[in-house]
């Protein structure tokens, strides 16, 4: 029996299947992943999407909460499904059976969303998970991309997606830069404090961070880490650019590490460069969820 009040279409929490979903979106047109009153957000045009096919009320939970204007290839989402009604919409028109086991894969829900959620947002991936999985607290790695654009006027074809910095960098100085990022650090100066952290340490590990050269004219920053504080990555790129253009020296990087502080840093890079690019879970919960084709490091 359905709890009262629920609204229509909602599961009873006594009984439902958890979904994990893979979900691509440009994030230039959204507020940010997270629902927020007034905003485009994508968890608000999924929400709208599921609610659309019936599934009114499931909140979502999401590996990383991207800010405005920033984008992913491989955002993971969990949200709890009614059996009946998943069930239903799996079979289609169809009468045959349909598992919602762990590791089931649900592509007629992942195209069904797509549909009503295109072209900013893809669903290219829904399964069954694990009870216990957890789109955010189950995951062990998260990987971001930062792209730059070192064309002298801007290459208008990737002006969304990439910093355009005009170049020249030195990519060594940058490199050199780079490698105190590298283990476990207070990344305080890099961060911005969330409101209820006006002081401390905010101790984070990455276990991989490289620039790659894509060509004569284009950088990418690829970062891996088991968590990430709020605007790091931008912060971390930014500081490391005003490396690369000599505007820091490489031991500076060092120092604002030790110093617990963002006074004095460099800007942040701007948020259209980024992209959420793999999450990782133990293998009995999903393992790595990337997007289907994705380049490597």
């Amino acid at each position: 029996m359905r709890r009262s009040g629920a609204p229509p279409g909602a599961p009873d929490r006594a009984a439902v299947a958890r979904v994990a979903l893979g979900v691509a979106y440009d994030g230039g047109g959204f507020h940010g992943f997270a629902g927020q009153p007034g905003q485009r957000t994508v968890a608000g045009a999924l929400e709208g999407a599921l609610a659309e096919l019936g599934a009114a009320g499931s909140p979502l939970t999401c590996a990383g909460r991207t800010d405005a204007g920033v984008h992913a290839l491989a955002q993971v989402v969990h949200v709890d499904l009614d059996p009946a009604w998943l069930a239903a919409l799996a079979r289609g028109r169809g009468a045959q059976d349909v598992s919602l086991e762990p590791g089931s894969e649900l592509p007629r829900l992942a195209s069904a969303l797509s549909a009503l959620v295109a072209p900013d947002v893809v669903v290219w991936r829904a399964t069954v998970a694990p009870p216990s999985f957890d789109a955010r607290r189950s995951a062990v790695a998260r990987r971001y991309r930062y792209e730059l654009d070192l064309e002298e006027h801007g290459n208008p074809l990737t002006r969304h997606v990439s910093w355009h910095v005009g170049g020249p960098l030195d990519l060594a100085v940058m490199r050199l830069a780079t490698d105190p990022v590298l283990g476990e650090h207070d990344f305080a100066a890099f961060c911005r404090r969330p409101p209820d952290r006006p002081e401390g340490p905010i101790t984070r590990r990455v276990t991989d961070a490289r620039w790659v050269a894509d060509g004569p004219a284009t950088l990418r920053f690829e970062i891996e880490a088991v968590a990430f504080c709020h605007q790091m990555v931008r912060s971390v790129v930014g500081a490391i650019v005003a490396a690369g253009s000599g505007r820091i020296r490489p031991s500076d990087v060092v120092a604002l590490l030790r110093s617990g502080s963002r006074s004095g840093a460099p800007p942040i890079a701007p948020p259209h460069g980024l992209a959420l690019v793999a999450v990782a879970y133990p293998e009995e919960l999903g393992g790595r969820w990337e997007w289907p084709g994705s380049r490597a490091p």
